[in-house]
């Protein structure tokens, strides 16, 4: 069977034009990669969220009955809103050897260029499968990818055997990432005029106690620093995100929520932060609203638990995957990613992709041409490594 051919540059383009921000569906994109390997004789597997809007893709080039090497990105990308760019963010533009546009380093160049070789893969002979695995929603914390892990070994076939997750890395070989947990704080108090604070429970100075606590929990945790952890920073992190409240300067106000997050240093107690903020809030904070009125509350949610990446030093995925980006050392990353689901489900992961974390989110985003053609060598590398074994 003969396909529609593209080379990296120009799919990379084609996945730059798709608009796949976060909030919006991903459809667009991922039937026209489904439509593209079937037209090179591959089936595909869409797995779509509840509202049937966005999906992901599973596909496997090669023998199915095989534990194989997972291809794995994600195919959205954070909003353009304000921001400043110089050219359509959904507009591949090629100038002084970068490529320009939203996704190119976050990370749609990874699979552009794995997809473009789809050609090549199809024609040689595979003994070892190579599987593309493309998710929905990372950006808002990795929604996507578990509907389609919970799946592997199953209606989708052999679980594969390592997975490389293709976030820009400068193509150096990470082992090693922060797990993040987030979350919504909402705190409800009583509105009153201004003249009479003393009648009202003030929402948003008591949401700042707790954001100055969590601010003094952060000082802590620098405080703890692992150096050695190669992390940067090398401690656990604490931020709060957005805070809303208020509806005029003379009412005390009812509501003010919060967003916040921590992100983990491997190893470390993932429940003591949260642990502890909830204590505070419910032993210190409480029962001074309740003292006006019992009826105000603090109340926290979990909005996302993305796991860290766990180092696994000597494990397939680093092994193959350092000799195939022809390094022998390992490094870490400060940002979260898929990878710590695959590897929770017992899967050897690792993280090695083109571009920069510099780049990504960032008006005027771009990758370099050289790391284009660093991935297009490494994907070259793989595919005589899958058909030697």
């Amino acid at each position: 069977m003969t396909g529609t051919r593209y080379d990296p540059i120009e799919m990379i383009e084609r996945l730059v034009s798709f608009d796949t921000t976060s909030r919006d569906s991903n459809l667009a994109l991922i039937h026209f990669v489904r439509d593209y390997l079937a037209s090179h004789g591959v089936d595909s597997t869409l797995i779509h969220d509840e509202s049937g809007n966005k999906a992901n893709l599973y596909a496997t080039v090669g023998p199915a009955d095989v534990p194989g090497v997972a291809l794995s990105g994600h195919t959205d990308v954070v909003p353009v809103d304000g921001q400043p760019w110089d050219s359509d963010p959904f507009s591949l533009v090629q100038k002084d050897g970068r490529l320009y546009g939203r996704g190119t380093s976050d990370m749609k160049s990874f699979s552009a260029v794995a997809l473009a070789l789809v050609p090549e893969f199809v024609a040689r002979p595979l003994k070892t499968p190579i599987h593309f695995a493309l998710s929905f929603d990372e950006e808002v914390g990795c929604l996507g990818a578990p509907l389609m892990i919970d799946r592997l070994g199953a209606e989708l076939g052999v679980k594969p055997m390592i997975v490389i997750v293709g976030e820009p890395t400068d193509m150096a070989v990470v082992n090693a990432h922060k797990g993040v947990y987030s979350f919504n704080t909402r705190v409800r108090g009583l509105e009153a005029h201004s003249s009479a604070t003393h009648r009202g429970v003030n929402a948003v100075q008591y949401a700042a106690v707790l954001v100055h606590f969590l601010t003094e929990m952060a000082d802590e945790m620098a405080a703890r620093a692992e150096p050695e952890s190669g992390f940067d920073p090398p401690y656990t992190t604490v931020h709060v995100g957005t805070i809303r409240g208020g509806t005029a300067h003379n009412i005390v106000p009812l509501d003010c929520a919060f967003t916040w997050e921590y992100r983990l240093i491997p190893g470390a107690d993932p429940d003591e932060i949260r642990t502890r903020f909830e204590r505070f809030a419910e032993e210190t904070v409480l029962p001074r609203m309740h003292a006006v009125d019992p009826g105000t509350s603090i109340d926290t949610e979990l909005r996302c638990y993305v796991p860290g990446l766990v180092p696994e030093d000597g494990s397939p995925a680093e092994a193959i995957v350092m000799a195939l980006a022809r390094t022998n050392h390992t490094e870490v990353v400060a940002y979260g990613t898929e990878a710590g689901l695959f590897q929770e489900v017992g899967i050897p992961t690792v993280i090695c992709g083109p571009g920069s974390i510099r780049q990504a989110h960032q008006p005027n985003e771009y990758i370099e041409l050289s790391q284009v053609q660093a991935c297009e060598s490494f994907m070259r590398r793989l595919l005589d490594e899958v058909c030697a074994k």
